[in-house]
């Protein structure tokens, strides 16, 4: 080893440092040009972040607010808009937050290389495609926000690789597939949001492994099964959201150990159970509860006045039943209460302490009672609500009396329904002073009076509906300063006057008009031109008359027109063709005049045209719509002609004819015709008389005889075993109905015996005579022929014989008892259904397509017969009625040969005040039997007395209570909620045929087509 000197030493290590200097600096300089990269771009450090945010531009294909403007080559990228990068590691990005900046593409897989990343958020952009399994590189990730974008496909399991995730929020996508188990393994997962997708499968099990989490959110997705026992272990969990799914089940019990928790949505699923009565002391903190549309049940727990913090609740939507309860009046923060469509009730003071109480809740804006069954009448403490209070609904209950005083004092009022009650008095002026209501309803009540002047006061105004009222008086003008008006309905109430030109001049006016069904008198004033918004126009059922102003064309947006039942006159006006989206027009009942204008061929999406009993003429078209008679109706107007073959229209006039014939045809037809009625008169003169007289009834039933197989009286002995009591199936008024087998065919059949001893028997039987011989339709009993002889002693013998029914008269289905016996099952509701379907086509018929019209004047059950199929015949033509060119027969008229009697209950009340038949007097019968269907009680039933009658009976219960009054032995099916609307229907339906009023009653053509589409909704099939 060789030692050298010390100075020798000092001078090596000098050589050394040099040599190491300039080893660094020559390494400094070829490091630099791989700081400048093929454009000129400074890049200032890691090439990995740098690189990875390029190739996420590049995957931007839509920058609306220039975003990414700063993301170029004269920035360094940590400057870059959204981009922070490390102060300890430099040039490492650890945040990218690009939220709301509208951006558009794809999100890059280069993403998951920024690996020092602590937070991306790029919610509220218009992202797609899949999330990219990249992210799961992100080890340092705390914070993920891929919420309102458009991401598909299923959430990326290895997420579960960021195992430093606190907040994942995948919210407000279009992502599917179950969620991934392996997301409870986050242990420091805290917020977790995958509401609003379409992920399907169950919560997992697991989800008690987050012993961090605090906001759950999971609403409106498809999940299904039951809230897991597990979420109880949850102890640290404030929100829990899982609205709109499909979830079954109860509440777990270990949830109520939660006493963290604040927020608790649970709304539209399937859970049921009742709800704890220590809910309000289980959850101290309790904010907001939200359980509607479930099919909970029980009583609202009381409890929930010891959460003081409460200030939401909505429990809308299920069985909840009993008493609100007063407690709630505790809960000094609370500004929104739904308990709607539930079964709560309120009769008396007690019931009704709840709204006492919530005059203490100085915060309530919302507060929805409606759908309940509550009743009595409305406590004045409602006007003592806060006067913060918003929305006030009260529809569909029971509640009766007046408006109370003081309903101004709820000055802030947005909304305020009051519909399907029984209030009764006026309506106060007082509302008027509501000038920031924006919906008042008030429909289906007993309102009387007139419409109050200061409803023009509420110029905020968007819907008022008034119908089905008894208001009275003119409709106020100052209900045109309602600008902002779009649903206006005055319907079926008893309003006079014109229609004001001031509420056809509200622009706003879009979506309904409806005047129906008053006594408004007047033309339509051309200002409804200026409706040019407009979706549905009603006016029928009035008294309006002279032409249909032609400006109705200008409301181009219309679709459904309702003009029926008026006095208009004049032609079908030629500018209706500019209102091109009509789907029903509807000009039925008037005294329209002239051809059917060819426009309407062309008018694409009309669904329905009413032209009937008008006094139209001419040649029918027969393209377009009028390709398919199923469509049209055009009863009623006996001078049309051609069209296509289903409408069963004569043929029009020929024009072949040349007018150089008509001298020669007038020379020999006016001869020959002017004899020919010589011998007419004088045959009428002195023959037919002689002939009536010995014989009056002959040309009926020998008419009647020729169509069917002769008879003799013989043959009936016969059939009938000597009309024996054991063949007996029946005994009326004016004869005996007995069972028989004729021969040869041995062909079973029902024959009516009339017992002419019975004065007006004899006549009853050439009133059926006459019907019969005309009459034909699968809903009619079948007549096969009759018997008009002397029998073996000498006596005048009348016999009908008619199909054999099996199954018996409809009067012994609803009631059994009256033949001393059950049968094996009640009728259920569609049988129902279908027998009253049945009776409305057969009466329809009668008054309809039969000429001259039938009026059938004893319309009830023992006369309708239901065969082996369940179908219903109507029968007994004794009183019925042939009408002449559709006018009344007066009952007095000593020329008639038979005085009308009817039935007791089901008889028309005009009947008995004007002894005028008309076809109205049976639809008042129709009602009256839809009644019986109904509640299987008989007009003359023992409790109807003292002023109450079938119709009061079922009035007082329509509509909230009309479950109450159904047939105990008719079956229900499961559904109830269509159940109950196919009643409603019927009852609603029964209510307008039996009106006072002749002119208020439904026609027959409506009453059926009105039954079938409530058998059609109650199916569940979709009717336009």
């Amino acid at each position: 080893m060789v030692f050298l000197p010390r100075e020798s030493m000092e001078l090596e290590q000098i050589l050394k440092m040099g040599l190491i200097l300039f080893f660094l600096w020559s390494s400094s300089c070829l490091l630099v040009p791989s700081m400048v990269d093929a454009t000129g771009a400074i890049r200032f450090g890691n090439d990995t972040d740098y690189l990875s945010l390029l190739a996420f531009k590049d995957q931007i294909t839509r920058d609306p607010l220039n975003a990414l403007r700063s993301w170029n080559n004269t920035i360094q990228f940590c400057n870059w808009k959204g981009v922070t990068c490390s102060r300890k590691h430099k040039q490492r990005v650890v945040s990218l937050d690009l939220s709301s900046w509208g951006l558009e593409g794809y999100l890059s897989p280069s993403i998951g290389n920024l690996t020092f990343l602590h937070r991306l958020s790029l919610g509220n952009n218009g992202f797609f495609s899949e999330i990219p399994l990249e992210l799961g590189r992100l080890r340092q990730l705390k914070n993920l926000n891929l919420s309102f974008n458009s991401f598909q496909g299923e959430i990326p399991s290895n997420l579960t690789y960021c195992t430093e995730l606190k907040i994942l929020a995948l919210n407000d996508n279009q992502l599917t597939g179950k969620i991934p188990v392996e997301i409870t393994s986050l242990m420091k997962l805290v917020e977790l949001y995958l509401g609003r997708n379409t992920l399907t499968g169950v919560i997992p099990p697991s989800i008690g492994n987050l012993s961090s989490l605090a906001w759950l959110s999971l609403l409106f997705n498809h999940l299904g099964g039951s809230i897991p026992d597990d979420i109880g272990r949850l102890t640290t969990l404030e929100l829990f959201q899982a609205s709109a799914n499909g979830l079954t089940g109860t509440i777990p019990s270990k949830l109520y150990n939660i006493s963290s928790l604040q927020d608790f949505y649970v709304a539209q699923n399937k859970l049921h159970g009742s709800i704890p009565s220590n809910i309000g002391i289980a959850f101290p903190s309790f904010v907001s509860l939200a359980l509607g549309g479930n099919q909970f049940d029980g009583p609202i727990p009381t409890t929930l006045g010891n959460a003081s913090v409460l200030e939401y609740i909505d429990i809308s939507d299920n069985n909840f039943s009993g008493r609100v309860p007063s407690e709630l009046g505790r809960l000094p923060r609370l500004y929104h209460l739904n308990v709607e469509e539930n079964h709560l009730e309120a009769g008396d003071a007690k019931g009704w302490e709840f709204l006492d109480s919530l005059t203490n809740c100085s915060r309530l804006t919302v507060l929805a009672l409606d759908y309940n069954m509550l009743e009595g009448m409305l406590p004045n403490s409602i006007v003592n609500l806060s006067s913060q209070l918003q929305v006030l609904l009260l529809d569909e209950n029971h509640i009766s009396g007046r408006i109370p005083h003081g309903i101004e004092n709820l000055a802030n009022l947005y909304f305020l329904t009051f519909s399907q009650n029984l209030f009764t008095g006026a309506i106060p002026e007082s509302i008027g002073k509501l000038a920031r209501l924006e919906k008042l309803d008030l429909s289906f009540n007993r309102f009387i009076g007139q419409i109050p002047f200061s409803l023009g006061n509420l110029t905020l105004l968007t819907e008022l509906t008034l119908g089905q009222n008894y208001l009275q008086g003119p409709i106020s003008p100052s209900l045109g300063k309602l600008q902002h008006l779009s649903i206006l309905d005055l319907s079926t109430n008893h309003l006079t006057g014109t229609i004001p030109k001031e509420i056809l001049s509200i622009p706003a006016l879009s979506r309904y008009l409806d005047l129906s069904d008053n006594s408004l008198v007047g033309s339509l004033p051309a200002e409804v031109g200026r409706l040019e918004n407009l979706q549905a126009l009603d006016i029928s059922r009035n008294m309006l008359s002279g032409n249909i102003p032609s400006t109705l064309g200008d409301c181009e947006i219309l679709q459904y027109l309702y003009l029926s039942n008026n006095l208009f006159q004049g032609t079908i006006p030629q500018s209706l063709s500019s209102i091109g989206g009509l789907q029903v027009l509807d000009l039925s009942y008037n005294n329209l005049t002239g051809p059917i204008p060819t426009f309407l061929e062309d008018l694409k999406q009309l669904q329905m045209l009413n032209l009937s009993f008008n006094h139209l003429e001419g040649e029918m078209p027969v393209k377009g719509f009028f390709k398919n008679a199923t469509q049209v109706s055009i009863k009623g107007n006996s001078r049309l002609c051609g069209g296509v073959p289903e409408l069963r229209l004569p043929a029009c006039p020929g024009k072949s004819c040349k007018k150089r014939k008509w001298p020669l045809l007038l020379k020999i037809v006016i001869p020959i015709a002017g004899a020919v009625l010589c011998v007419i008169l004088l045959f009428s003169i002195f023959i037919l008389p002689r002939k009536w007289k010995s014989k009056n009834n002959a040309p009926i039933v020998s008419s009647l005889e020729d169509q069917f197989p002769r008879v003799s009286y013989t043959d009936l002995i016969r059939a009938t075993d000597g009309f024996s009591s054991t063949n007996l199936i029946g005994r009326g008024g004016y004869g005996s109905v007995y069972k028989g087998v004729l021969s040869p065919h041995q062909t079973t059949v029902a024959v009516k015996v009339f017992d002419l001893q019975n004065q007006g028997a004899s006549k009853s039987f050439l009133a059926e005579c006459e019907v019969l011989r005309s009459a034909r339709h699968r809903n009619l009993v079948k007549v096969m022929t009759c018997c008009s002889m002397v029998d073996f002693r000498g006596h005048d013998f009348k016999a009908l014989v008619f199909e054999f029914i099996p199954n018996g008269s409809l009067e012994k289905w609803l009631h059994p008892e009256l033949d001393g016996r059950h049968h094996m099952e009640s009728l259920s509701l569609l049988q129902r259904l279908n027998i009253a379907i049945d009776v409305a086509d057969a009466v329809d018929y009668l008054h309809n397509n039969c000429q001259p019209s039938i009026v059938h004047c004893d319309l009830k059950p023992s006369n309708i017969l239901i065969d082996n199929e369940m179908i219903a015949h109507v029968g007994d033509f004794g009183l019925a009625r042939v009408m002449s060119k559709a006018t009344a027969i007066s009952l007095a008229d000593k020329s008639s040969s038979i005085r009308i009697k009817g039935t007791l209950g089901y008889i028309a009340p005009e009947y008995g005040a004007s002894g005028q038949v008309s076809t109205s007097g049976d639809v008042y019968s129709y009602g009256i039997f839809l009644f019986e269907m109904l509640t299987g009680k008989s007009p003359v039933d023992d409790m109807f007395k003292d002023g109450l009658s079938l119709r009061k009976f079922v009035e007082i219960a329509f509509s909230e209570r009309v479950m109450a009054i159904v047939d105990p032995l008719m079956p229900l099916v499961e559904d109830e909620s269509k159940t109950r609307e196919c009643l409603i229907s019927m009852a609603r339906t029964g209510l307008s045929c039996s009106n006072g009023s002749v002119r208020e009653r439904l026609n027959i053509s409506d009453v059926a087509t009105t039954m079938h589409a409530i058998r059609d909704a109650y199916l569940g099939t979709q009717v336009h």
